[in-house]
């Protein structure tokens, strides 16, 4: 039988909100069982800590388990998709890097696209710290800057991989200074913070927990942090943009989930991480792996990878970076 046009589209009506009232109902009771957070890089790395770090409040919070799967290849890549083929029910997380914005351009085909299909909800960043070698005689950046003019090509720049941030920071440090260095990357951060040590390579933008111990030790010198703005955890260290106006790079991991997801889904795990890296114990061990929180809302977040998105991806062009 068919129904009067009128009939059909009253109870398509009622199927909708029958629909939004379920969905909005099974949203408020979230979670009901475990969370699986698959993180794009192996354990001990600085993503998997960050999510190691949040989700154990959050386990204490929703009193339900969240199981850490640690999915690492493609520079995060992998995990992207698996989260992104996921249901979209707040069920499966995602931890991520700051490579998540230059893979958009970096890989010229991929199976999703970070910015339209994952929705941000929390956020920790800091500096890269520009180290060389003791063996460069170079006592300050703008020593170094007018070491690396006088010495073209000659200068064996380090990085934990092609497309790396560590890389792409370095390129863009290259073409805002005007200095040419030869990219040499490395399969990860230890062998390249090991050859920096042993004088193979004269200098590497990296992470403060894989050098800070090196630093103290007087085994690097550290030049200057990579935030447009001094690190609270060296004080002494100027930034690049001191020196560069306009330069500015930073390490950043992040948690995201399908961004289908209900919204109040993804508030309520936004507002619940926030909460996580406000708490003074976490401040300090974040302090350690030489970060800060980023607090926002989900938009905000959003927002800043988006431009990081934009940024980066200026910099694979112009540099011709190629994923290994």
């Amino acid at each position: 039988m068919k129904l009067p046009r009128r009939n059909f589209l009253q109870l398509a009506a009622s199927a909708a909100a029958l629909s939004g009232a379920s969905r909005a109902a099974w949203a408020q009771i979230y979670p009901s069982r475990s969370v699986r957070w698959m993180v794009g890089y192996p354990a001990g790395g600085g993503t998997d800590i960050f999510v190691r770090l949040v989700a154990q409040p959050l386990t204490e919070k929703f009193g339900q388990p969240i199981v850490i799967e640690n999915r690492a290849g493609a520079a995060g890549n992998i995990a992207t998709e698996a989260v992104v083929r996921a249901p979209a029910d707040g069920y499966t997380l995602l931890g991520f890097d700051a490579a998540a914005a230059i893979n958009a351009t970096l890989y010229d085909k991929l199976n999703f696209n970070f910015i339209r299909d994952i929705a941000v909800v929390g956020m920790i960043r800091g500096p890269l710290v520009v180290l060389v070698h003791p063996s460069v005689p170079a006592k300050t950046f703008p020593e170094f800057i007018a070491y690396a003019k006088a010495n073209p090509a000659k200068i064996n720049m380090a990085s934990a991989g092609n497309g790396n941030p560590t890389h792409l920071a370095g390129e863009l440090l290259k073409a805002m200074a005007k200095i040419d260095m030869a990219h040499v990357p490395y399969r990860g951060a230890a062998p390249a913070v090991s050859d920096l040590l042993g004088g193979q390579v004269q200098i590497y933008l990296g992470s403060l927990p894989a050098t800070i111990e090196h630093i103290r030790a007087g085994k690097l010198r550290a030049l200057a942090v990579t935030t447009s703005t001094r690190f609270e955890g060296l004080p002494d260290i100027p930034s690049v943009s001191e020196f560069i106006p306009g330069y500015e790079a930073s390490q950043w991991f992040g948690a995201g989930l399908h961004k289908s997801t209900a919204a109040a889904i993804v508030n309520t795990l936004n507002k619940e991480i926030n909460v996580a890296l406000a708490d003074s114990k976490i401040k300090t061990r974040l302090a350690d792996l030489g970060t800060t929180a980023f607090l926002g809302s989900s938009d905000d977040l959003g927002k800043f990878v988006a431009e990081e998105t934009e940024k980066w991806g200026k910099v694979v062009k112009f540099s011709g970076a190629r994923p290994d």
